[in-house]
């Protein structure tokens, strides 16, 4: 089993910044991608960014030139780095990793989610 735990969330005003870490552990054999999906109240889930293999990453555009997704491989940790935070912001952030583990069987596991809230 994979485990993740994510930090960094809480509440701040627009156009501050918040940072968000996710750290997995368990049994991990490789990660292929690292992600973070939001989910504000009455909204559905939504992919915010993701790192995959290679460096590469994607943001959905409401995001772009704001947010910043870093991955860091030897420590298994994923970040999303939130600048210029805007109220429309606010939402649960859940962490998302998919990779396989040493027995080659995929896994595709999720944080408990960390809360932010941006004030206008």
């Amino acid at each position: 089993q994979v485990q993740l735990v994510e930090s960094g969330g809480g509440e701040m005003q627009a156009g501050g910044s918040l940072r968000l870490s996710c750290v997995a552990s368990g049994t991990i054999f490789k990660i292929n991608s690292m992600a973070w999906h939001r989910q504000a109240p009455g909204n559905q889930r939504e992919l915010v960014a993701v790192a995959i293999i290679g460096s590469n990453t994607i943001y959905t555009d409401s995001v772009k030139d704001r947010f910043t997704i870093s991955r860091d491989n030897a420590k298994n940790t994923v970040y999303l780095q939130m600048n210029s935070l805007k109220p429309e912001d606010t939402a649960v952030y859940y962490c998302n990793v998919e990779g396989l583990s040493p027995s080659l069987t995929p896994f595709d596991s999720w944080g408990q989610g960390t809360q932010v809230t941006v004030s206008s």
